[in-house]
């Protein structure tokens, strides 16, 4: 942008009004604003058809050779092109980055952009440039300050020979020489040029009142400054219909320069063609200042919506998450803020670099903290899935064994602690828990086998479940109900406690123990599975948030669900073997259909404390 598109102050040869007059807010300052913000927004879209075909190479190519041309040959808009095109290939390159970390089995929250050597070279060039530059821009400076001391010894100059009366004709070749060098000399800063031309407007107009030279070179010069003014006034009316304000305030300018450059016309209308001229650039004034009044109205109100963006965000505590769920809802507010703040335009220039370096920390920090936590999780479990594998190849070496006390002791032992490693990865969970399963199920089967023949023991057994059963005959109406309750379920784990009793009473005795249980359910309005569940509720309650007791409560949960599911599949498989003619087939069968309704009603029970669990999660 060369330094004439700037706003100046404007002045008349014929009369001391400022071009601004109609708008008095709009200053060199919002007119930059405006140029700059536009070279930076300019959408990628807009690149060269012929820049598309350019590799990152080629780009920082010519940037290189920008660099070395001089400053007044750096073109702006040739620079923005260069570099969006090539943020545009860099944007692939990180998209693909991006998605091999993922297929390396990465987290997304993780990933982090590599150190690019183009790109930091890119910026390198840009640096270079943006000096060089600035240099040239210094130069400009320099020159105008000298163009102002020229025009001001010119001034001086004429407002000398205007007071020379008696030599005012002859001076009249010297008063063109000095017009036409004060013409040819460049501009000067921007702060000077009002004051400038008032003083060399008046300072002609004095030399013309004095001129004594012929009335017809006078009358024209008047002339020729009347129809070159009258043109300028035409146009500066025209641009009342540009529908582009910011190009009919800049078209205005030019005109205000021609108008100073052009000379004097006629005392009697000198200052009614300057009035029109005036109220044609009002106008155009007071359009420029309405658009710029309400740009920065939305800017306002943008810069509001922001910092409240912004406050929000900041409010949130994601210092103490410490679940998934917590994360991943933590995580939707933030990508909803991000959403929000896209939607967005600008504000002010001097607020909105700020209020976006202030929104892209927190969510930066928002983010790192959420690969930290999800970084430290995977550890966890990795090291507990290495804990759960050791104990799964200790139960392996221990499944043959034929020393069936001790050896049920270590797996019981490797029941125990395994129970104490936290959790591991879902993908991981069901497989590992099904190895060690296996290799315990395979010893207590191999040692239930060998052991199933004790008919003394069988026959203790019976006694005792007998025993049991008088026991709960002996409840009466008469005992109190909480007494009653709590002797029942005492005598049902005794009950459950109780080893196999010989075969021919087995349907007999559970037919007895289950009459006198369900009269005593009755009796008594014993809801047991209800009551377990209310219990187990509570129990979940007590544990809160704690995510890794909720996961391993849920995965022995898991793993007895498994077990009771293959039990039943092995009793409704076997089912198809027995005789039902027979009077053995006919007991066995119904034994058969109780385990299997109790297996069922199991398996009920146990997804329904999954799901609690699960909503928990």
């Amino acid at each position: 942008m060369e330094l004439r598109e700037q706003s100046q102050p404007v002045d008349n040869t014929d009369q001391d009004l400022t071009l601004n007059e109609g708008a008095p807010e709009a200053s060199a300052e919002v007119e930059e604003s405006i140029t700059v913000e536009s070279v930076d927004t300019e959408d990628a879209e807009a690149v060269e058809e012929a820049d598309k075909q350019l590799t990152k190479e080629e780009i920082l190519s010519t940037l290189e050779a920008i660099g070395s041309r001089e400053g007044s040959e750096i073109v702006r808009e040739e620079v923005t092109r260069l570099k969006q095109y090539f943020y545009a290939i860099r944007k692939t390159e990180l998209a693909a980055e991006k998605q091999a970390f993922l297929e390396r089995g990465n987290e997304e929250a993780a990933f982090a952009p590599l150190h690019n050597a183009d790109e930091e070279r890119m910026h390198q060039l840009l640096d270079v440039i943006k000096a060089k530059k600035a240099g040239y821009l210094a130069e400009i400076e320099a020159q105008q300050k000298a163009n102002l001391e020229k025009k001001l010894a010119i001034i001086d100059e004429l407002g000398k020979m205007a007071e020379d009366t008696d030599n005012v004709n002859r001076l009249f070749p010297r008063f063109r020489e000095l017009s036409q060098e004060f013409k040819d000399t460049g501009d000067v800063p921007p702060t000077d040029t009002t004051d400038l031309y008032r003083n060399y407007s008046a300072a002609v107009e004095r030399f013309y009142d004095q001129l004594k030279i012929n009335k017809d070179l006078r009358d024209y010069d008047f002339k020729k400054n009347l129809e070159q003014k009258t043109l300028l006034l035409s146009e500066a009316e025209k641009l009342a219909e540009e529908p582009d304000v910011i190009l009919a305030f800049r078209r205005l300018q030019e005109l205000h320069d021609k108008w100073r450059e052009t000379g004097p016309v006629a005392k009697e209308i000198r200052e009614e063609i300057w009035n029109k001229f005036k109220d044609a650039s009002a106008t155009v004034n007071k359009r420029y200042q309405a658009f710029f009044e309400e740009r920065k109205a939305r800017e306002r109100e943008n810069e509001e919506k922001k910092t409240a963006i912004c406050e929000h965000i900041e409010a949130l505590d994601f210092d103490n998450l410490k679940s998934v769920s917590g994360w991943d809802q933590m995580t939707k507010q933030i990508l909803s803020a991000q959403e929000e703040w896209k939607k967005l335009g600008f504000a002010s220039k001097k607020v909105n670099n700020t209020l976006f370096a202030r929104f892209r920390e927190t969510c930066d920090r928002f983010f790192a903290k959420k690969a930290e936590y999800f970084k430290n999780m995977r550890d966890t479990h990795a090291a507990n899935l290495a804990k759960k594998e050791a104990l799964c190849e200790k139960a392996e070496s221990l499944k043959e064994s034929s020393d069936w006390k001790k050896t049920a002791d270590q797996l019981v032992a490797l029941q125990k602690e395994w129970k104490t490693v936290g959790p591991v990865d879902k993908k991981h969970s069901d497989n590992v828990w099904q190895r060690f399963q296996e290799a315990c199920d395979y010893f207590f089967d191999r040692r239930k086998k060998a052991t199933s023949g004790v008919r003394k023991t069988e026959q203790a057994n019976l006694k005792q479940k007998n025993e049991i059963i008088e026991k709960l005959k002996a409840i009466t109406d008469d005992t109190d109900r909480t007494e009653a309750v709590a002797l029942v379920r005492s005598l049902i784990a005794e009950w459950q406690n109780t080893g196999h009793v010989p075969f021919k009473d087995k349907d007999k005795v559970y037919d007895a123990y289950k009459a006198v249980l369900d009269s005593l359910y009755d009796r008594f309005d014993i809801k047991e599975t209800k009551a377990n569940m209310s219990n187990f509720a509570q129990s979940i309650n007590d544990i809160g948030n704690d995510e890794n007791r909720l996961y391993r409560e849920r995965e022995r949960l898991v793993r007895t669900f498994e077990a009771k599911r293959n039990e039943l599949k092995t009793y409704e498989n076997n089912m198809g073997f027995f005789n039902v003619k027979s009077k053995d087939g006919n007991s066995l069968l119904r034994d058969m259909e109780r385990k299997i309704q109790r297996i069922k009603d199991d398996l009920a029970t146990l997804e329904e404390k999954i799901k609690l669990i699960d909503s928990k999660l």
